[in-house]
Order: C-alpha cells, then structure tokens, then sequence
C-alpha cells in the first residue's frame, strides 16, 4: 500500500509526481529475488519513467535498462549504467543514436528490419565497431490489450514477419561488423492474464529452432516486458506477481547451455509507486453531472486523454463520510481533459487534494508544456 504523508504534501505546490520510494524498493527486490531464481536477466524499460533518481534506484538493484531513444541511453549512462548493461530497442534508430550505442559498447540492438541492419554494419564498419545484434521477431500473438499498446499483431509496425527471418538472418550473417547473437520479443503493455505469455513462449521455441537451423548461434533471448498492474485497486495489489510470471517463462521455455533469458518490465516496476498529486480548484454544478476541476491536466498526466485509460482516485483531504458522483476534469482547453468520469468520491470541496495513482508509469514521462503549463514537479517520500 502506497504511503502518503499528509502534512508534507499539503506544503507543496500542485500539480506534482509523488513517488512512494519505499514501495519502488520493495517491488525491484521482489523482481530481483524471483528472476535471480531462474539466473535471468531484467532490463528496466526506461520509457516507464526516465526519472533520474528512479534510474539510480533500479540501478542499485541490479538491474540493466532498455533503451529506444539516444535520449535514454544518454539518461541511463548519466545515472550509471554501463554499456553493457544497456540494450537499445526502436524501430526508427537515427544514425547519430546508432553511434552513440556504438561508442558506449552496449551490449545489444534489438534491429527491428533488413535496411536497419544494413545501416548498423555500415555505421559500425566507419567506427571499427562489432555491433551485437538480436533480431526483434513480430510473433503475431495478440496480447489482448489495447489497440495503441499491441506490438505484436503482424498488422503492427514492430519487429519483422516469421516469413522474413531467413532473409534476414542470411544476410547478417554474411556482414563482418554484425554479430548475430540475439532475437527480440515484445508483444505489448497491460497484459493481465498468462494466455499471450503462453503462446509468445510457443512462439520462441519455432523461432530458436529456424535460427539454429539456419546457422546463427544464439544466447541472448529477449521475451520484452508487458506485464500489467492493477489500476482498479492498486492499494490491494501494490505490486505485479512476478513469482508466476517469471515462473511462468521457467516452466514454459526450455533453452540451451549459454542461451540467456532476458525481459524488459517497465510498468510493473514503477507504475504503483507514483500518484500525481492535485488541487480541487472548483466544484461546478452541471445540467446533469457534477464537475470536480483540479489543477492538474492532460499535459501532466496523457493516459486518460490518450488510452481512455482509468486511474483510481483518493481524495486525500475530505472527512466526509458522505459520497457523490463527479466527472474529475483538468483546466486545458481541451474536451479530451478528463481524469475520470462518473467517479464516486467522498464529498468534495475546493482546496481539497487528490491522487491519481498508478501513475508512475507514463505519467511523468509523456507529460509536455501544452498550453504553455509548466512541468509537473518529482517529490519523493525519502525526501521530504
């Protein structure tokens, strides 16, 4: 269960990202311990939550990060990851993100087409460089999520088709500053049942069996992330159940001597941990809703305006043991501006606090200037 201390938050100004630090530590030991089980690997998806200080958290634990941006490998080497801890992930890598990668020896690109290869061979072959490669397979396993957060449909502009591997495997294979040592899995975010985990496994086992079949010799197996969290009520389940997720990959897969299982969770390690913390502003009586105006808006907090995405709302401050039924909007100019709606909340008033929770995870990290607001502010229990 999230902490909130009441009286340090109401000195704060609003609108802000309240991150409970206890929680975030208790969660990255909970991943360290379940993966350490099995010997596998965890990259912390860095597109979660660039946070500086969360960086340094993850850090501390143990884990390694994923990139899809020259901007997070930047982020991820400031906060003290090494190259080698560092895989870079994207569909559309630049070629001054390529060189970057390249001048910090990361330890793999997750290459996603037959022209990227052939753009990192040759960017490499400039620099001198041996660029490890895993080609990143689009399954088509339907994760069963929403339709912005599937990766994995053949339809989606992720990874190449089962249909193209032999080309591509054929091709990199022949190139001298490429080393094929990979293949890249991600089927999507949000994912709550164990289903498309299943059939990605089934998926895994065929595609090791053409690599090997087709000459290439792998040992780094990359399943992504996506696991989901409970949005609904995340007070009773303030942490993902990673025991059976990862036990689920133990069970399901069964890999070679030297082959290592790598993952690439974001949400479900950040995600509970953050509440964007808001102002009522005013209570407005409609024709037919009531309207609960706080002083946060879309350009803080994007997955409601963006997923149609719910968050569980806490009025922090009221005493009312009466409720109501409020439509919870921000001040943009915008209809889309809507925290949550038809939302049963105990009376509320003006001056009263709200948290939006679960929202460590794509909450701070899309939030923009739109409307020319100023970025929300990062306040973590361990510092106040």
């Amino acid at each position: 269960m999230a902490y909130f201390p009441l009286e340090e938050l109401r000195k704060i100004e609003t609108p802000y990202y309240y991150y409970d630090m206890s929680l975030l530590r208790s969660t990255l030991q909970t991943v360290a311990e379940q993966a350490g089980k099995y010997g596998f690997y965890v990259h912390y998806a860095i597109k979660a939550n660039p946070n500086h200080k969360i960086l340094e958290t993850v850090r501390n634990y143990g884990l390694g990060v994923d990139c899809v941006s020259g901007g997070e490998i930047r982020a991820a080497l400031d906060a003290g990851f090494t190259g080698g801890q560092i895989m870079f992930a994207g569909v559309g890598k630049t070629d001054a993100e390529i060189e970057l990668a390249l001048d910090a020896n990361i330890k793999c690109f997750n290459v996603e087409s037959v022209p990227e290869l052939e753009n990192i061979n040759a960017i490499a072959s400039r620099m001198n460089r041996m660029a490890h490669v895993a080609v990143r397979i689009n399954p088509d396993v339907d994760a069963h999520t929403h339709q912005y957060i599937t990766t994995g449909l053949k339809e989606n502009k992720f990874g190449i088709g089962l249909d193209l591997l032999d080309e591509f495997v054929a091709k990199a294979l022949k190139m001298k500053n490429i080393d094929l040592c990979g293949v890249h899995f991600h089927i999507g975010s949000q994912i709550c049942d164990k289903e498309p985990f299943e059939m990605l496994c089934d998926k895994v086992t065929d595609v090791l069996a053409a690599m090997e079949k087709a000459g290439a010799l792998i040992s780094i197996v990359d399943v992504g992330g996506g696991l989901g969290i409970d949005y609904n009520d995340p007070d009773a389940n303030s942490m993902a159940d990673f025991e059976s997720y990862f036990k689920l990959f133990a069970d399901r897969l069964r890999l070679k001597p030297g082959q290592q299982l790598h993952f690439e969770p974001g949400r479900s390690i950040v995600g509970q941990c953050g509440s964007l913390i808001t102002k009522v502003l005013y209570v407005k009586e409609g024709a037919s809703k009531k309207f609960i105006i706080v002083d946060a808006g879309m350009n803080d907090l994007m997955r409601p305006a963006l997923y149609r995405a719910h968050h569980k709302i806490d009025n922090l401050t009221s005493t009312s043991a009466v409720d109501d039924v409020y439509d919870v909007v921000g001040p943009v100019c915008e209809s889309a501006d809507c925290f949550a709606a038809d939302e049963r909340l105990p009376l509320t008033e003006r001056g009263d606090l709200l948290a939006i929770r679960s929202a460590g995870a794509y909450g701070e990290a899309m939030a923009s200037c739109y409307n020319c607001r100023k970025l929300p502010a990062s306040i973590f229990s361990d510092g106040l």
